[in-house]
């Protein structure tokens, strides 16, 4: 089982996050904002990941704290529990239909950081997420997890149904990535050999 617990306290937040990667997708999920909470939710669902996070953060300032280091620490538990990555995929993608819209996400545990994020959100809150802060998010878990990190809103028109498919999309590309090909179990998904 590829486990990892991260604790990771600032002056701005305090988070904890337990992860089995080859869960069940059971989650408790409490970063004191509801539809973030939705979201990691259906992360942890449809990745199959076993996760309970607990966030604290300064949340009278902003959100900002809370969700992009929720994201760092996500991203250290899956770079935790993956380990040297013998064996893993390594990159995965999704399309994820959401009733009329279409989301798109990719990811490479490849040991570098970049991102792209598009979400064609425009409304400042989407429940009560401040909708620019899922790049954050996806950025701070590329950071904590040493990925490759793209995600995209192909077209929509419900900004709730934009940010979930892009959530699904994200956890299904995880899981890919994640997965072991009994053929390769003893290599490092890299010709240089490391990653």
């Amino acid at each position: 089982m590829r486990k990892a617990r991260i604790h990771r306290p600032t002056k701005e937040t305090d988070i904890t996050a337990a992860l089995n990667i080859d869960g069940h997708g059971k989650y408790q999920v409490s970063t004191g904002i509801r539809f973030f909470d939705h979201m990691l939710e259906l992360f942890a669902h449809h990745g199959g990941f076993d996760l309970n996070l607990k966030a604290r953060g300064d949340l009278d300032v902003d959100q900002h704290h809370t969700v992009e280091d929720v994201g760092i620490v996500l991203g250290q538990a899956f770079d935790k529990a993956l380990g040297n990555k013998k064996g893993i995929l390594r990159a995965g993608y999704f399309l994820m239909p959401m009733d009329e819209t279409l989301g798109l996400a990719a990811v490479d545990f490849c040991g570098r950081t970049s991102i792209a994020v598009d979400t064609k959100v425009r409304a400042r809150l989407v429940g009560d997420l401040q909708a620019e802060l899922v790049h954050d998010f996806f950025e701070g878990f590329a950071r904590g997890a040493r990925a490759n990190v793209h995600t995209r809103v192909l077209y929509g028109r419900s900004n709730h149904h934009k940010i979930e498919s892009l959530f699904k999309a994200f956890a299904r590309a995880v899981r890919a990535a994640c997965w072991q090909d009994p053929r390769m179990a003893d290599f490092i998904p890299s010709t240089k050999g490391v990653l």
